[in-house]
Parts: C-alpha cells; sequence; structure tokens
C-alpha cells in the first residue's frame, strides 16, 4: 500500500460524509415544513383529527397529545431513516476494497442511550395519556343536563332525564338523494354547559361516536357506561355507531347540535308538546322497545311499559 493511500482514502471518507450530510439535510427540511404545520389552527392538523381544538373542553388535550404522538414518532423514523441511508452510503463496498472491513466491537455508552431514550419518550407518552383519558372518564363533577343514549339496531333514542322527555330514533335511508341527514335523529345540547351522558344498549354492542368531539364509547347490554364533555362550539355534528352491530350498522347515523340555552329549551317544550313525556325503556331485548315511533314510552312511576 502506497503511503498516500490512507491519506487519500480519509479525503474520499470525508468527501462522502459531506454529501451525505447535504441529502440527509435535504430529506429533513421538507420533513420540518410539515411538522411546522401541527399548531393548533394548522390546516394540516385539521386533516390528521376531524372538528376543531375548542370543540369540548377535552379536544384541546386530545389534539396535543395525538399531534405530539406524532411528532415524537416522526423525529425517531428520520433519525433512524438517515442513519440507515448514512451507513449505506458512507460504508458501502468499494471496488478498491480488498478482504474484510475493519472489525468494530459493541459500543456499551451508545448502547445504553437509544435504549435508555425510547424508553423515556414511552414514559412521557404514557404520562400524559393517562392524565388525559383520567380527565375524560371523570364523572365527579355536578353535571346540568344529564342525557341517556339508548343504542337499537338501528337507531338512538335519547331521554333528556332533566326535563323528563325524549327523542325516538329512526334508522337512516341512504338512498343516495340529498337531505337524508334531516330524517336522522337529532341530539340537542346547550352549549358550555356540562353534559353527562348515561350510555345504554338494548340488543346488542353499540358504540357512541361524535368525531368533532374526538371521543367514543361503547353502549353495551347490560351494562351502564358514562362520561361528561362540556360542548363549547355551537354547531351541527355528525355522529355514528362504531361498533359492528349488524346489517344495517352504516345506516345507524344521528346529528348532534350543539345550540344556545333558548333553543335547547325550546325543543325540550316542543317534545312535550308532542307528547313524548317520561323515559323510553332501556331494558334488553328487541320486542320491548320498537324501532320508530311504535316505540313503547317506560313508565318512571310504576317501572314498567
Amino acid at each position: 500500500m502506497h503511503k498516500e493511500d490512507g491519506p487519500r482514502r480519509r479525503t474520499r471518507m470525508d468527501s462522502i460524509r459531506s454529501r451525505s450530510g447535504r441529502r440527509l439535510a435535504l430529506v429533513a427540511l421538507p420533513l420540518l415544513v410539515v411538522l411546522s404545520g401541527c399548531a393548533s389552527d394548522s390546516p394540516i392538523r385539521r386533516v390528521w383529527l376531524p372538528g376543531e381544538t375548542d370543540t369540548t373542553n377535552h379536544t384541546p388535550n386530545i389534539t396535543r397529545l395525538w399531534v405530539g404522538s406524532w411528532i415524537a414518532a416522526m423525529s425517531v423514523g428520520v433519525l433512524v431513516w438517515g442513519l440507515i441511508i448514512w451507513c449505506v452510503v458512507a460504508y458501502r463496498r468499494r471496488k478498491t476494497d480488498t478482504g474484510l472491513p475493519d472489525q468494530v466491537r459493541y459500543h456499551i455508552p451508545l448502547e445504553i442511550m437509544y435504549t435508555v431514550i425510547p424508553l423515556m419518550m414511552i414514559g412521557v407518552l404514557f404520562v400524559y395519556t393517562i392524565r388525559y383519558q383520567s380527565d375524560i372518564t371523570d364523572t365527579s363533577k355536578p353535571a346540568d343536563v344529564h342525557v341517556n343514549v339508548v343504542a337499537k339496531q338501528w337507531s338512538w333514542n335519547f331521554n333528556y332525564l332533566d326535563s323528563d322527555v325524549y327523542e325516538v330514533g329512526l334508522q337512516g335511508e341512504l338512498d343516495g338523494k340529498p337531505g337524508v341527514e334531516k330524517t336522522l335523529p337529532t341530539l340537542y345540547l346547550p352549549v358550555n354547559k356540562r353534559v353527562e351522558f348515561t350510555l345504554q344498549a338494548q340488543d346488542v354492542i353499540h358504540s357512541f361516536w361524535v368525531p368533532a368531539f374526538l371521543y367514543k364509547l361503547d353502549n353495551i347490554p347490560g351494562v351502564t357506561n358514562k362520561f361528561q364533555v362540556v360542548p363549547q362550539k355551537k354547531g351541527t355534528y355528525r355522529g355514528k355507531c362504531t361498533e359492528l352491530c349488524g346489517e344495517y350498522h352504516s345506516e345507524m347515523l344521528f346529528n348532534v347540535k350543539v345550540v344556545d340555552q333558548a333553543e335547547y329549551d325550546a325543543h325540550m317544550a316542543q317534545l312535550e308538546s308532542e307528547g313524548n313525556v317520561g323515559k323510553l325503556d332501556t331494558n334488553l331485548g328487541r320486542t320491548n322497545t320498537r324501532p320508530g315511533r311504535g316505540a313503547v314510552p317506560y313508565n318512571t312511576t310504576t317501572g314498567s311499559n
């Protein structure tokens, strides 16, 4: 080997490393631009999650956890991909190379580092997940409005417990024509009031989900689930069942209208004037409460139909 081979090889390696660094920068720069769109008002963030960050009192924390998880995951991915590409380019075998490459041993500090750092990242995500999840499932605060949501094949009944009125849900008719949303059951909620949902099911397992609220909970026969939420933005939102519950699962849709207190009170008065007074049956079975306008109200005084 000539004396110049060593310096020449080091120069070539430095040049390769420099080019590899530039390539990595070109890959990382667009990614950083994308990640910079993770601000609360960014349209990129709204592609990832439905609704807005201030739809309910829980959506800001859920959005922060979701976006933070993605940033952490993408950062690790870019680092790993960059190191893999750099190693492939910088240490590729060349035509002038002979024999085996340099044999290296394990590197204890490096191995400790890439074991401890992922554990720390997982620990941070775990702590925030538990914290936010506990806030969502906490029902210890007194609620302003109590709504009993009864899932059935294939619609929803809403019992407004404070006003002692109910609304019977009809199955959606998805015929492809516009205006089908008007035929769906509509759940009314007053804005900026703490609402406690009591979820039940009459027949099979269903799941109550309003995508804009970024939270869903199962309706399970024989089990009562509860959660609280404070709707903070007026508007009409879409709801659906997210548990496969039979032939017409896809048509088990509903609307949610978040309105001011006056409109909410007017709707309660309208239900009362229509004779929808009392509480719809929440017993198990398909025969006690038939879908549609044939539903049998539950007598809260005698405890029977």
